[in-house]
């Protein structure tokens, strides 16, 4: 069997981890919203028409906050459009994803929702389509507790007290030519800076990311955030960062890799806000806002039979339904195992998305909602990632790929937390073939016990949870964890994705 050591050095501390790591994104697309969280109904629709069980769901996956309405789908939005009486609220063609937003739910459902799942919301204003006075008017709206016509707007639209919004992102993925208003670096980076200086003459509070690019593989990448960056450097607190992976060509060995990109990216962006940072002897430091990330089958989505036609605009059509698979979920693991390494600069993020779109959570109308193997990892390490991010030194063979060279069979991360007294190891051994035995310095981590240990393995990597078998896959004890004389010792079996829970102390 292969062996790997992991240990903790001097320097082992990466930085606290920020709970807005685990946030997620919710679109208005295909059926997210409609079919979704609301579906009136549905028997398990509470008063205000969301369905109870996906409301269970998103608790269990532990969200925190929640990047909304998009996405493409903001760069076309008028918030106007969301507000006030249901029966007056006009229906508007989604030019981004070929389909009509009947604006059923807007800001107060969503807000309402938002509330019942325990989230914060974090709002997007559309740079697209419109610009600074547009803005000013959604943010006032938000966040001014009354006495002026468009705060008193929403006390009569049923919100007195304000939504007291924090986050604010300045438009959604501008670098993209798919984007409604795509404007070059110089023009988005000159628009978002006076959007966010007017946005902060209103309200000092809030923080603003600002769009950066839309994948480590764009062409503007690099050159896109200096430029952005020197514009707003004074005025944003956040850079985006968007990225999904996929299986290609069978490539499993390369798909198994994606976390040695996804490091790869925020290492780079961090290093363009920081040339930009010496440049001007700032003393601000920019932060990471990974607000668009997850396993996406992209490339399917162009053989669906997807709406077309200036006769044809359907209502939350069946679009980008992935299914995923074991093999998804381990690398969607090893995803996160990469966030928590960058926990220092990635102090946001949001999994795109949450429901039935590339989703975690799956629903049928009228029927059940289950959850998709990707939610596994996700709601494991929302529970147990606290405290603060520690980087492993890994001593373990390497496997060739493609893409990325040579790359260690295993990644892992530790957390620590003194305040309750736990601590966590994940694990992800990226072997098609073998297992691995793991050994851990735990009294360097100060974990003395082992709680819980659990895999997310199977012989099948094709299985995946569907509406006909809907607990197909799901996490599996791993009773081979151990401690003894200080030393964490693990078997992880190939293709798996490991979470263990530890307790701190003597």
């Amino acid at each position: 069997m292969i062996s790997a050591h992991l240990t903790v050095g001097p320097r082992a501390r990466i930085g606290a981890i920020d709970r807005r790591l685990f946030g997620g994104f919710v679109e208005h697309l295909g059926r997210h919203i409609y079919d979704g969280i609301y579906e009136p109904g549905h028997p398990t629709a509470d008063a205000d028409g969301f369905r109870q069980d996906v409301i269970d769901l998103v608790q269990e996956l532990g969200v925190t906050t929640i990047r909304y309405p998009g996405g493409n789908f903001v760069s076309g939005f008028r918030w106007e459009d969301s507000v006030g009486p249901r029966e007056q609220r006009p229906r508007r063609l989604d030019l981004a994803w070929h389909s009509t937003e009947t604006n059923e739910v807007g800001l107060h459902e969503f807000s309402a929702w938002l509330d019942k799942v325990g989230s914060e919301l974090m709002l997007a204003v559309n740079l697209g389509t419109r610009g600074v006075a547009e803005a000013l008017d959604l943010l006032e709206y938000a966040n001014i507790p009354g006495g002026t016509t468009t705060s008193e707007l929403r006390r009569s639209n049923g919100r007195d007290e304000p939504f007291a919004v924090r986050m604010w992102c300045l438009g959604n993925e501008m670098d993209g030519p798919w984007q409604l208003g795509h404007r070059s670096a110089d023009d988005y980076g000159k628009l978002a800076a006076q959007t966010a200086s007017a946005m902060r003459q209103l309200d000092p509070g809030i923080q603003l990311v600002v769009c950066g690019s839309s994948g480590r593989g764009m062409s503007t990448f690099g050159s896109w955030e200096r430029t952005v960056l020197a514009h707003s450097y004074d005025d944003v607190d956040y850079i985006s960062c968007h990225a999904y992976y996929a299986e290609k060509d069978g490539d499993r060995a390369g798909f198994l890799a994606s976390g040695v990109d996804m490091d790869l990216f925020i290492e780079e962006v961090v290093a363009a806000a920081d040339e930009v940072r010496d440049a001007r002897r700032a003393e601000k430091r920019i932060e990471i806002s990974f607000d668009e990330w997850n396993i996406w089958y992209l490339d399917r989505y162009h053989d669906e039979d997807k709406a077309t036609g200036i006769e044809n605009w359907p209502i939350a059509p069946r679009i980008l339904e992935d299914n995923y698979s074991v093999l998804d979920a381990v690398v969607f693991g090893s995803l996160m195992i990469s966030l928590l390494k960058h926990a220092d600069r990635v102090t946001s993020a949001s999994l795109a998305q949450l429901v039935n779109v590339i989703a975690p959570i799956m629903t049928e109308p009228g029927g059940a909602a289950w959850r998709q193997t990707t939610f596994f990892p996700f709601a494991t390490t929302s529970r147990l990632a606290r405290g603060e991010a520690l980087r492993l030194e890994l001593d373990v063979p390497s496997y060739p790929t493609a893409q990325y060279g040579d790359v260690p069979l295993v990644d892992a991360v530790a957390t620590r937390d003194e305040e309750s007294g736990a601590a966590a190891v994940f694990l992800v051994n990226r072997s098609l073939t073998d297992a691995v035995a793991v050994t851990v310095d735990a009294a360097a981590i100060g974990a003395s016990s082992v709680v819980a240990a659990h895999s997310l393995t199977d012989a099948d990597l094709d299985a995946r949870n569907t509406r006909e078998q809907p607990d197909r896959v799901g996490l599996t004890p791993n009773s081979s964890a151990a401690i003894s004389a200080g030393r964490l010792t693990i078997e992880l079996p190939p293709v798996s994705w490991t979470a263990v829970e530890l307790t701190l102390g003597g």
